[in-house]
């Protein structure tokens, strides 16, 4: 099942081709959502055997490289189409296509009736294909390849009812911020790259890391490389001071918000950091940055939630603030934490978002928490998932 494991980043571009292509001429929204999601689905599944698969094997024995193609072959520059399978990867494709198929099939009755139904569809499983990508890349140029996916896909979802206002803005003005602050971000993952092949001659994940442990490298080119790589992860992930694009990017429909800016686009940066924890062990001030960025993000976000009114806006904030502690738990060495908390706050962020979207359309599209009581006495379902 391992060496299948390319199918899960294909299944969902395949779903996206049908859908962008053939969509607006299927015209049965349930059609168009059993593609959608099923594609998902299945990607989760054969997800779930590679990782029982990986556990039954020894610890040592656990890492396989999926190569298609060579990519490529420039100069000293070598880069292969290869997917890497570990348990991180593995954690983290479980996560993106387990909550990514049960948004997808939230997202049926949600969108139901809505004229871009099927592009709509279209984007969810593009953005699986780039997060996949980002996720099971054994080189940072696929990584960079996904990184840069998933912000294409949040501009078209987040931008998705162009034609309508938020707040005092449209819905187009949210998704070109979010847009350009993490193109800020990625400007710093760029140059984390350069200065990753200028000292190690590779891309290459094993053969960088390996290199680290045996070169003799000074402390100021290990602070600059995490450091750059920082810059980038604050972006994707929302830190101070690139954290001002996600609450604005509660613009975009609910199943939107809980798949990607609180169940997995987010968390990148979290999976970046430590995929790169040998770098960054390698350099403990930088980690000290890291550190105290998260606990001023987890606090400084939280506080302002506190006072917000919009339902999305309050779980918007929420989720900085948690990807806050995400960064403090890395800047401290507890990677195995820090991924932890990922997958528990995919699941538990995703379910209030989801949640959050019965409250706003039992309501008829208002978000004014101040609106609102007594909804437990009518919609006792999605009271359940709120407790939860």
């Amino acid at each position: 099942m391992r060496e299948l494991i390319y199918l899960t980043v294909l299944l969902p571009l395949f779903g996206f081709l049908i859908n962008g292509i053939f969509g607006s001429r299927i015209k049965n929204e349930k059609v168009i959502g059993i593609i959608g999601s099923g594609v998902i689905g299945i990607s989760f599944l054969i997800s779930l055997g590679a990782f029982f698969e990986t556990l039954a094997l020894p610890v040592e024995q656990r890492q396989l490289i999926v190569t298609l193609f060579t990519w490529l072959n420039v100069g000293g520059l070598n880069v292969n189409f290869a997917y890497q399978v570990d348990q991180l990867s593995l954690v983290m494709a479980l996560i993106v296509t387990g909550v990514g198929f049960v948004i997808h099939v939230y997202s049926i009755g949600y969108m139901h009736g809505d004229k871009g139904f099927w592009r709509f569809f279209a984007y969810l499983n593009l953005f699986i294909f780039a997060m996949m990508n980002l996720i099971l890349a054994d080189n940072f140029v696929l990584l960079f390849l996904g990184w840069e996916g998933v912000g294409l896909c949040s501009y078209l979802l987040i931008g998705f009812w162009y034609d309508r206002k938020f707040e005092k803005s449209t819905t187009s003005d949210a998704a070109k911020k979010a847009f350009i602050v993490n193109r800020i971000g990625d400007f710093g993952f760029l140059l984390g790259m350069f200065l990753i092949f200028l000292t190690f001659g590779s891309l290459n994940f094993n053969e960088v890391f390996s290199k680290a442990n045996t070169f003799s490298v000074s402390a100021s080119i290990y602070g600059f490389i995490t450091l750059f790589l920082f810059i980038g992860a604050t972006g994707k992930s929302a830190q101070i001071p690139l954290y001002v694009w996600l609450p604005d990017a509660m613009a975009g429909p609910t199943p939107v918000s809980a798949l990607i800016h609180a169940a997995t686009m987010v968390t990148a940066g979290v999976y970046m950091v430590a995929r790169c924890s040998v770098l960054f062990a390698s350099a403990p001030q930088i980690m000290m940055v890291v550190a105290v960025i998260g606990l001023l993000t987890a606090f400084f976000a939280a506080t302002i939630g506190i006072v917000q009114n919009d339902i999305k806006k309050v779980l918007a904030y929420s989720t900085i603030s948690q990807l806050g502690y995400m960064f403090l738990a890395m800047g401290v060495g507890a990677f195995s934490a820090g991924i932890f908390h990922v997958m528990t706050h995919a699941f538990f962020k995703a379910l209030l978002f989801l949640g959050a979207g019965s409250v706003i359309h039992a309501m008829h599209e208002e978000q004014d928490i101040q609106r609102y009581g007594g909804l437990k006495k009518y919609m006792p379902q999605t009271a359940l998932t709120f407790l939860r």
